[in-house]
């Protein structure tokens, strides 16, 4: 019975020192870790952090501002697929109005205000003409000539440069002359007066544009890049077509 209660009192004795050992090494570990964290925080600088945060932002509004793009670009080319035409010509419109505008802003004065019956001209012009013409135009070319090798655009430039231009242009002045209450007979004095002058002066500027037009962009973005073109074009056409009459005699 007593030796019984020797060992009984012996296990006791042991469970508890090993209990008490156990307790103190967890504590020791809980000490050495908060230690190792709060050493590790005070090693890396904050603007560490700063700078990291200012670089997730900056990533977070570039990736906001590429989807923003994309979904514009995929917007835009599914309007082109299911509206060809009104899409066309709403892009006509918005480039021929800031073309005109920027064409007022450097031939006028900074005293002068804009003439906003004359931009809504231009972008008449480009909304009921110009965008149904370029749909019009480039798809023929690309049915009649669908390589893109350098004959076929060649043939696409002059074409274009001796048939598409001259009546285009003659419907701009036109166009033009019509809203500002010019007769028959004006208008025709006015194209005799510019349109062969700004014919040969777009020689010097669209055979590029073309060639770059017919050799590289697919058909249906055709009208968009020509149009695009015509933004600095259109501020040399706007300027001649807001000249004076012509005289009829």
């Amino acid at each position: 019975m007593g030796i019984d209660l020797l060992a009984k009192l012996g296990k006791h004795s042991i469970v508890h020192h090993s209990q008490r050992h156990f307790v103190s090494h967890y504590q020791q570990c809980r000490a050495y870790s908060a230690r190792s964290m709060n050493t590790a925080a005070t090693k890396i600088p904050k603007t560490h952090f700063l700078s990291f945060q200012t670089f997730f932002r900056k990533s977070v509004s570039s990736s906001e501002c590429a989807n923003t793009k994309m979904g514009f670009l995929a917007w835009y080319l599914g309007a082109l697929e299911s509206r060809p035409i009104i899409t066309k010509s709403i892009s006509s419109a918005i480039i021929y109005a800031a073309a005109d505008v920027t064409s007022q802003m450097v031939t006028k004065s900074l005293s002068d205000s804009l003439d906003i019956v004359r931009t809504l001209r231009m972008a008449g012009f480009g909304l009921i003409i110009l965008g149904t013409s370029q749909h019009l135009w480039f798809n023929y070319m690309g049915r009649v000539l669908p390589k893109r090798d350098i004959v076929s655009t060649l043939k696409k430039l002059l074409i274009g440069q001796f048939a598409y231009g001259p009546l285009i242009n003659s419907a701009f002045f036109s166009f033009n002359a019509a809203l500002q209450g010019e007769n028959g007979e004006e208008i025709a004095a006015r194209l005799e007066r510019d349109l062969l002058p700004t014919m040969i002066k777009g020689l010097m500027y669209w055979p590029m544009c073309d060639f770059l037009t017919y050799k590289v962009i697919p058909v249906h973005l055709q009208p968009l890049i020509n149009s695009s073109f015509s933004y600095a074009w259109t501020i040399y056409l706007t300027y001649v077509a807001s000249l004076k009459k012509a005289a009829s005699d």
